[in-house]
């Protein structure tokens, strides 16, 4: 399956942004965006689904920009939605779907782990939702459910 989004390019467009590795004390912070020093820093051992999906996440952060900390919540609803419209077309998943029977095999066949597969669908769009549901219902009638 062909991958539109490329987040790796996209941290490298960044003027003047560098990537660190390093623990970050915390095993559930995949990554961290200091904009004070125009890093960020992903957390190592993490499999190649989880980096694509954090350093997508992370990249949304640097073009948002910082907000204040009340806002932080929202700040990061709003980087998981970012990372999951561009790292998961609508066509990809709705391809995937066809055949995957659960949210492991949505994140395997789309490259992505199961945090940003389960963000995406709960920000479906009416259509996408329309069209995801007629996969599923068209599935449910060839398996005689």
């Amino acid at each position: 399956m062909q991958h539109p989004y490329h987040p790796w390019r996209a941290l490298r467009a960044l003027a003047g942004w560098t990537l660190h590795w390093h623990d970050l004390g915390d095993p559930d912070i995949l990554g961290r965006t200091d904009y004070d020093r125009r890093t960020v820093t992903l957390s190592p051992g993490m499999t190649q689904a989880q980096r694509r999906s954090t350093i997508a996440h992370e990249v949304a952060h640097v073009e948002r920009g910082p907000v204040p900390g009340h806002m932080q919540a929202r700040e990061e609803e709003a980087a998981d939605a970012t990372a999951a419209e561009r790292l998961i077309t609508s066509a990809a998943l709705i391809e995937a779907a066809r055949w995957a029977r659960s949210v492991h095999e949505l994140a395997d066949e789309l490259w992505v782990d199961e945090d940003t597969v389960e963000c995406r669908l709960r920000n479906l769009t009416p259509d996408e939702l329309t069209q995801l549901m007629e996969v599923w219902r068209d599935d449910a009638r060839a398996h005689g459910h």
